[in-house]
């Protein structure tokens, strides 16, 4: 496989670390095989966009889900450093409302496996960063649904000491109730 697999606190929610070739003209990694993938993951997953995102350092993206055609997703950075969350909103699930969050990096390669049903976000902790992803369903706007970043139920631990800049989409997130979002 050309990666190490790891669980997070969240079931289904994966932390992939590539193999990594290297020397003094540079590196080489696999950054996707399809078939090690679904291994890794023990399902079947098809990607049908590519996202490729630049942001500035503050900036905070999320936390994003739809309510209907929900997106799996395999993220990464490729330049800079960004601290990215997954929340758990399947409301069958035993680790509903919680989240996971981890540093990826252009540096360590990371990649992080978002199923589809989680609320999905980041936050730029460098100058800049580039951020790509692969999703498992198109977007569709008029289903998409942010949660508030700062949800007091959720008390996600942004490793930050600053004030994130948001997007004008993304101010009017809602906290994490069954009412607010399942309604929409």
């Amino acid at each position: 496989m050309p990666y190490q697999v790891q669980p997070t606190t969240i079931s289904d929610v994966l932390l992939l670390t590539p193999k990594v070739f290297g020397d003094e003209r540079g590196f080489f990694f696999e950054s996707f095989n399809q078939r090690d993938f679904e291994q890794a993951v023990g399902q079947r997953v098809t990607f049908v966009q590519d996202n490729h995102s630049q942001s500035q350092r503050g900036v905070l993206r999320g936390l994003h889900f739809q309510i209907q055609h929900p997106q799996g997703k395999l993220v990464r950075v490729t330049a800079g450093e960004v601290f990215d969350v997954a929340v758990d909103i399947r409301t069958n699930s035993p680790t509903f409302g919680q989240w996971t969050g981890h540093h990826l990096s252009a540096q360590n390669k990371q990649q992080l496996w978002v199923p589809p049903g989680l609320a999905h976000g980041f936050v730029v902790l460098s100058h800049t960063a580039e951020f790509l992803y692969k999703t498992t369903d198109y977007y569709y706007p008029d289903h998409e649904r942010s949660l508030v970043w700062n949800d007091p139920d959720l008390a996600i631990d942004w490793p930050m000491d600053f004030e994130p800049t948001l997007s004008n989409k993304d101010q009017p997130g809602q906290a994490l109730t069954l009412a607010q979002w399942r309604a929409a």
